[in-house]
């Protein structure tokens, strides 16, 4: 089962269309590293990813759920934006950035058609970067979205 969740959270990432949002929402943040990540409560699996900063992930590989920020937006529902961790009491004594070395941070939740929560669009970068610009979040949400429909209509036995 573990296995199964593995290698079919890399092979639903494995599409064009998914690494061109990635690289879209790269090019829009200046965010050095976006992925879309299966969550599940006990999982966070790398579906696809787009790494200019060397962060060192590829499709299939994981994070401890417990040290992820995607933990909260599973649990919330919610989109998380954080244009410096240094500016946010609450995130800067979250585990994630200290462990992975960021200093800016987007999540949105990947939601499919059938209203089941999938998993997240998420980006960091050692650097801050203004990400919560009324004119910026509803644009990342809307990537988002277009994650959900494209996860959606590929088949998944998991």
């Amino acid at each position: 089962m573990i296995e199964e969740l593995t290698v079919g959270a890399a092979q639903h990432g494995d599409a064009d269309e998914i690494r061109d949002i990635l690289a879209e929402v790269a090019a829009l943040t200046g965010m050095g590293f976006v992925a879309v990540a299966r969550v599940t409560e006990a999982r966070w699996i790398a579906c696809q990813v787009l790494d200019q900063i060397e962060f060192g992930m590829s499709p299939g590989d994981e994070l401890r759920i417990s040290t992820t920020i995607c933990n909260d937006i599973r649990q919330s529902g919610k989109a998380v934006v954080i244009d410096n961790v240094g500016d946010h009491p609450k995130w800067l004594t979250h585990p994630a950035p200290a462990l992975y070395g960021f200093k800016s941070y987007v999540s949105l939740p990947v939601v499919l058609a059938d209203g089941s929560f999938y998993g997240t669009l998420c980006a960091i970068d050692p650097h801050p970067r203004k990400l919560s610009t009324p004119d910026l979040v509803p644009v990342l949400e809307g990537y988002a979205a277009r994650v959900a429909k494209i996860v959606s209509e590929r088949p998944s036995q998991w």
